[in-house]
């Protein structure tokens, strides 16, 4: 995986290749109840300060173990794997148990697919 260099890291994320989409783009059709409710529910993992910090520590080192995440947003290993445990839950963050700690990495194409989401076409 790619290190924590500027010339490595891709730029935008949310241009990954999509995965699954949770639903039909906006642009496209209405959202049901329970699609409207899946989306903003990977939303609001994303909506916090702290979750969108852990989820640049993560992309910038490719993998992160939570032992190493604590330093960097000054927060306790429980509150740090609480917040990981919300990216995870939501799809966006892969979780592999190392020992007695939990590795994440990034669901490949899972920011894209939020982008896909809710992009509006190729103008924008």
């Amino acid at each position: 995986m790619p290190t924590a260099t500027a010339a490595s890291r891709p730029l935008l994320p949310l241009l990954e290749e999509p995965a699954a989409l949770c639903c039909p783009p906006l642009a496209q059709a209405p959202l049901s109840e329970p699609d409207a409710e899946e989306l903003a529910s990977r939303l609001k993992a994303l909506a916090d300060p702290v979750r969108l910090r852990l989820l640049s520590l993560v992309l910038a080192a490719g993998e992160s173990c939570v032992c190493d995440l604590t330093a960097p947003v000054g927060l306790s290993q429980p509150t740090v794997s609480h917040h990981l445990k919300v990216l995870a839950d939501a799809g966006i963050l892969a979780r592999e148990k190392r020992g007695k700690w939990a590795w994440y990495r990034l669901v490949p194409g899972s920011l894209g697919a939020l982008a896909a989401v809710i992009a509006t076409g190729p103008a924008g």
